[in-house]
């Protein structure tokens, strides 16, 4: 009877992580959306789908990761958005980063980002709905 709990249990959560990765699929942003919607997000938490094109790693007790989903202005360097995080991913991979919109985060040392993702969490991009390629 405990194993069979144990079971049911860990059926539900596992149901539940499904459902709560479903709408939090259905409510991505885009990269130029975080550009764009700013100064009303900020402080919000977000999800925003990408391809990881740069990965820096323990800068302040923190990995930046920085992703691009094919919208925005590369020379208006509206293209690309960075977040925050103790996580890792490779260049290449689609992943999903959620976390809380800062806008104007100035790490000092030429480290200015107009916006950025705090308290990120990384985790693959569903395999059904890959982001757009992104152009060079």
């Amino acid at each position: 009877m405990k194993l069979l709990s144990i079971v049911l249990a860990g059926l539900v959560c596992t149901l539940g992580l499904a459902s709560f990765n479903a709408s939090a699929a259905d409510d991505l942003k885009s990269v130029i959306s975080i550009y764009e919607n700013g100064d009303a997000l900020a402080g919000k938490t977000v999800s925003v789908q990408g391809k990881v094109v740069k990965v820096v790693k323990g800068i302040k007790k923190r990995n930046f990761i920085h992703i691009q989903d094919g919208t925005g202005d590369a020379k208006a360097e509206t293209n690309e958005l960075t977040g925050t995080t103790t996580q890792l991913a490779n260049v290449g991979d689609q992943v999903v980063l959620t976390g809380v919109v800062v806008i104007n985060r100035d790490f000092g040392s030429g480290y200015l980002f107009p916006r950025l993702l705090e308290e990120t969490t990384v985790t693959p991009a569903p395999a059904a709905s890959p982001a757009p390629e992104v152009k060079p």
